[in-house]
Parts: C-alpha cells; structure tokens; sequence
C-alpha cells in the first residue's frame, strides 16, 4: 500500500521526511522505519534517472517507497492513481487546490475508492474555521443524500469563490474580521439550496456536451476492430527488441502476477543499450524520457491491478517507440530492397508498392498519416490493397523467380492511381470532419472571446466617463490604460485565432512517400493434397457469401462488404435501432467459409488472430453443401473452438464435426 501525504511547508515536510543531512532533522516517517521520497519546489523537474529530481521521486514512489511527501509543487502534474491513501497534513486556505491534490490519486485509471483524511488542528483560529466549513458541508450532503449514494459532488472550488476563504483568513491575522464573523459567513453562504444548484449545474455541464450518438457508435465499432490486444503489442515488442539489443527475461512463474489463472506475463529489460538514449532523447518531447534500466516491464494493464509497481509499456511508452523508431531504421534498407511472398489463394503473381501519406492542414498540422498498398497484376490492371494483405502473405523461405517488371506502370502512374481511387476520397471526408470541428471551436471561441471583450468595454466605458466627469480618483489613468491594453490584446488574439482557423481548414495531401515494394507469388504446394483443400474455390465462396449476406438481411441487419479490405473477416452486419436506423445497437463481424460440400475449415493466421482480438463480436458463418443446398452455419467467438495448426502454411483446421457440434450448444 502506498501512501501519499502533501504538506504547506517545506519544514514540516523536513519533520515528516528528513533525511538527517546538512543539520536537517530525521523525518518521523524514517524513525518508524518506513521508505519514503519527498517532493518540494526546490527541486528540478529532471527525469526519471536523476535523483533528486521531482520525476525521479514519481518513480521511486512507484517502484521502491511507501510513502510520498510533497508540497504544493506535486499539486498538479504528476499522475499517482497506483495510490488510494492520502493525507492533507496541512489543509491549504485556497479549496481549489485542495481538489487539485485530490486530483493527484483520483484520475482516470484509478481502480480503487479513495480514501483521502483531512488533518485540522482544531485549537487553532484557521483550524476551528475549516472545521466549521467541512462540519457544514457534512450536514448538508446528509440532507440532500441522506443514503450516501455519491449522487452530490464535493465542490469545494464552488462553493466559495477560489481565493475567498484565503482572503478571510488574511483578513483574520490582520484583525480586519473575527473567526466567530467568518463561521457565520459559512453558515450563511453554504446553505443546502446553495449547494444543491452547484450539484445540478454540474450534472447540466455533463449532460450538454454535443454528442453524435450514431457517429459515436460507429467509431466505437471501428475502434474495437482496430484496438490494439495486449498480445499483439507483447508479440511485436518480443520479436522486435532483439534486433535493437533488448533481451527481456520472462520472469519465472514464482515471481510473476497469476492472470485468470495462468502465469502473468512480466517481463525484466535491465539496463537500456546505451547506443539507444540518443534515439530516446529525440523523441521525448513527444513520448517523455526513456529510463536507463527497467527492472519489471507488462504489456497488459490488468497485470498493474496487482502489483503497480510494474511498467506498463504499450505504444506511445517511451521504451516501445524507442524500439519501434529503432528497428524501423535498422530494417529500412531491407525494405528497400524488397521482399518475396507465397499468397496460398493466389494462381498468378503480382507486385505490391506501398506507399506512406501525409495529410496536414493550412498550418503545418499532422492530421493523419497511412498506409496504402498499390496492387499491380501481369496485365497492369491497379488496385488499393490495405496494408493488412501483408498478414495474409506467407514469407518465401527460398530463392524464387522475380518477374521482369518493366512493363508494369512506374511510381508515377501508381501514385496517379493512388490520388484518384484512394485519397481524393478520404480527403475529402477530411475536409468534411475538419469542417464540423472549427464550426465547433470557432463558435465557442467567439462566444468567450466576444463576451470578454464586451465586458471589458463596459468597464472601460465606466473609467472613460469618470475620466470626463473630471474625478480624481487615484490611480484611475492606470486603469484606464489597463483596461485599453487589454482590450487591444483581446482584439488582437480574436482576428489572429479568425485566421488561425480559416488556415486550419485548408486540408490537403502533403506527401506520398514509397516505403517498399513486394512480389507475391502464387504459393509452390497450394496443389499438394495435404493443402490443396484450403485452397477457396471463387465460385464457392461467391455462394456462400451471398447466402450469408441474405440470411442476415432477412432477420433486419444491414451488411456491408469488407472482403478486398484484408481486414480478417468479410462482412460487417449492423442491427439498426428502431427509432434511428443510422445508430447501430449491435454490430457483428463476420469471417464467411463456403464448401461444396461438407469438410474441414480452415483460418489463415490473420483470420484466427482476428477472432481471437474480438472474441464475442466475431463469427464464423460456415457455409455446407454450396453446390447443392446451402447450409449456414453460424459459430460465435470461432477461436474458443480446438483448432489444428498447420505451420507449413500458417493456417489452423477444423474439423465440420465440430462446427455443427459448436452451433447446437449455441443453440441449447
């Protein structure tokens, strides 16, 4: 358990956590014999490898320390939601910042309920104070949630304006008010009605955001497609980091976490290759600092849940893009030359080009970057492959005969085609998203802006008149010149974000860069007994499909096709709602298998490894007796099924006999 504890003062962190040097006293916290770090101003931001530094101290709280000390200088911008226990030793007058220490632990990611203790000294002036305030908000939550079901927000910030209660405590020390005048403002200004409109204002906040729910949805169903699986980012990361020095140990059953029963995978990394801290140093303006050493590496967050301590390394971890940008540069002249694949469905060959696109707007600004596979056949026909055909291709193990291609189109031609089938489209649904964002951000802006600025011109207005009036009020031509220059400045950032915007607008193409180029070949043993029945008969499969695609029309799901998309299954069926039929309730992807007859089933890697990443969304539709009367079969979540794995060409078998067997359990 971890424990983080803030402080006002520097001294009375030095009570709690000094460290006994330079006539320093020793911390309480270390005569008890607890580890502890410490966090104040006085230290610099650093990394993660420096001691001393306040994201060294982030780490050792993570990795090593119980316990956390800190000022104000960790109120904001460190990220401890690993910790559930804190304790404010010394409340802060400004309650603002008391809810940005909370911050600190309840965050997103945070998995248990926080449990967060308050230390008032209440035989103080400012402590009987505070303890009026909390007593007083106690009440009130009581009353207006009576069964504590968290229905009611604690809104210190709300309740008083951020720095009141700083400005009566001043006034208090200077005699200005009493603490008894002060306990009767609280009674009067945190009253149950008062408290009741900041809940509800807070609610109408969350529930006005403009929301597309349809668009949503779909996002939503593309994003599950698309995540990427624990086990792919571990898969890549394993295989990847040896080419770039990094050997990491899968640690021994009796030192790793228990995951649903099976061992949890950690990793140990050790210590970084020193020829990669220059690849991490330039990247980490963008992803942070890459650590010197790793002692305990996972790629699955949920292994965080029992042990916290561990690093969670996934894409945009520094470690991950260090090994990514790395083994990219280390592989790029092999790409450059070029590669060689079997294709088991394919009779004649083609060449693949794969290209890399940028697409920015008028500023310069990244909007996104993709990339696209141009398919040459033998009689210069072109087509736009996703680059997801690559894991529907099987390496070539031995020296193959590489077509005379000078009579195919060149770059030009390609890029040509590219523009005009491919990315004239999708820029323009660019253009169009783009749109609807600087609508939304310019009317926003305009409104803020606008308003501020009409404010500032009352009040400027006011100050000119008493300027006319001929008052002579102190410091008034200050104020007026305030006012003036803050107007300017207002208008200034007004025109300058107007163009700013327009310039956002402007969307286009900005670079089409070739990363490769491929030969896919039709596999040398796709005629072999053993292999030739997962060959796919065009005919066949033509069936089968267009049988599925009735059967799921007919029970109301609309289909779409997404078989030359290479995306690990053929078709898409959405269940519209009833009352929206744009907003899709249900979504179900769908790998389609046609035989004559009845016979084994076969996956490619791609197709079962699909399964496997959406699990309950993904079906298998068996198609039997296509030549005579089709027979749909439809397996939800195939993957669970006891495939057979043929390695000589990276598929996995069924038998039929467990299909059917599969469909009446789902049925009973």
């Amino acid at each position: 358990m971890k424990l983080l504890i803030f402080t006002e003062h520097k001294d009375t962190l030095d009570f709690l956590a000094g460290d006994g040097k330079k006539e320093r006293p020793l911390g309480k916290l270390k005569q008890w014999g607890l580890s502890v770090t410490q966090i104040h101003g006085g230290m610099n931001i650093g990394d993660r490898n420096t001691p001393n530094t306040r994201i060294y101290a982030e780490r050792e709280f993570k990795e090593d320390c119980q316990v956390l000390v800190a000022t104000e200088a960790a109120g904001e911008g460190i990220n401890l939601q690993f910790c559930w226990l804190m304790i404010n030793y010394d409340i802060p007058w400004n309650p603002v910042r008391l809810e940005q220490r909370m911050g600190r632990i309840h965050r997103y990611g945070q998995e248990k309920d926080c449990l967060i203790f308050n230390f008032v000294s209440t035989n103080t002036r400012e402590g009987s104070v505070f303890w009026k305030l909390f007593e007083r908000i106690q009440k009130i939550e009581a009353d207006l949630d009576p069964e504590n079901t968290g229905k009611v927000f604690n809104v210190l910030g709300d309740v008083f304006p951020a720095n009141q209660i700083e400005k009566m405590l001043r006034e208090m020390y200077t005699r200005n008010l009493t603490d008894a005048v002060i306990k009767d403002r609280i009674v009067s200004q945190v009253d149950t009605e008062h408290f009741r409109k900041i809940t509800k204002s807070a609610l109408e906040g969350l529930a006005k955001r403009e929301l597309n729910l349809s668009n949503l949805i779909g996002r939503s169903t593309e994003a599950k497609e698309k995540r990427l699986v624990p086990e792919v980012v571990e898969n890549f990361f394993i295989e990847a980091s040896p080419i770039v020095g990094i050997h990491p140990k899968h640690m021994s059953p009796s030192t790793s976490l228990n995951k649903k029963g099976e061992t949890g995978k950690i990793y140990r990394v050790g210590r970084v290759p020193r020829h990669l801290w220059t690849t991490g140093d330039d990247q980490e303006s963008r992803f942070g600092k890459l650590g010197r050493e790793y002692k305990q590496i996972a790629f699955d967050k949920k292994v965080l849940d029992q042990d916290p301590t561990v690093e969670w390394v996934t894409p945009g971890h520094p470690l991950f893009e260090c090994v990514r940008k790395e083994v990219l540069k280390q592989t790029e002249k092999d790409l450059q030359h070029g590669a060689v694949f079997y294709d088991l469905q394919r009779s004649e060959p083609a060449r693949l080009d794969v290209y890399l696109v940028v697409f920015q707007d008028g500023r310069g600004n990244k909007l996104h970057e993709r990339l696209y596979v141009v398919q040459t056949e033998l009689d210069q026909s072109l087509s736009i492959k996703q680059p997801t055909i690559f894991l529907e291709l099987i390496p070539a193990t031995e020296a193959s005969e590489i077509y005379d291609d000078s009579n195919l189109p060149g770059r030009p031609r390609l890029e040509q085609f590219l523009i005009e089938s491919e990315l004239n489209g999708f820029l323009t649904e660019v253009q169009q998203e783009r749109k609807r964002e600087i609508k939304t951000i310019s009317d926003h802006m305009e409104i803020s802006l606008l308003a501020i600025i009409d404010r500032l011109q009352i009040q400027y207005g006011e100050l000119f008149d008493k300027k006319e009036s001929g008052s002579e009020e102190t410091g008034l031509d200050g104020r007026l010149k305030q006012a003036e220059d803050r107007l300017d400045e207002l208008n200034t950032r007004l025109d300058r974000r107007r163009v700013e915007l327009k310039q956002e607008g402007n969307c286009t193409i900005a670079a089409i860069e070739p990363k490769g180029r491929a030969w896919v070949l039709p596999h040398p043993d796709r005629h072999a007994p053993d292999i030739a029945p997962m060959v796919s008969n065009a005919e066949i499969e033509r069936i089968a499909v267009n049988a599925v695609i009735a059967y799921e029309e007919a029970q109301g799901w609309q289909v779409e096709s997404v078989e030359s998309e290479n995306r690990g299954f053929d078709l898409v069926s959405r269940k519209p709602h009833t009352e929206d039929p744009k907003t899709a309730i249900a979504v179900k992807f769908i790998e389609v298998k046609g035989r004559s007859h009845v016979g084994q089933v076969a996956l490619t890697a791609n197709e079962y490894r699909t399964a496997e990443r959406l699990n309950q969304d993904y079906w298998l539709y068996v198609v039997f007796n296509c030549a005579t009367q089709p027979e749909i079969h439809p397996i939800r979540d195939p993957a669970r099924l006891d495939w057979e794995t043929f390695v000589k060409v990276e598929h996995y078998q069924v038998d039929a006999a467990l299909i059917l067997k599969a469909e009446r359990e789902e049925q009973d």
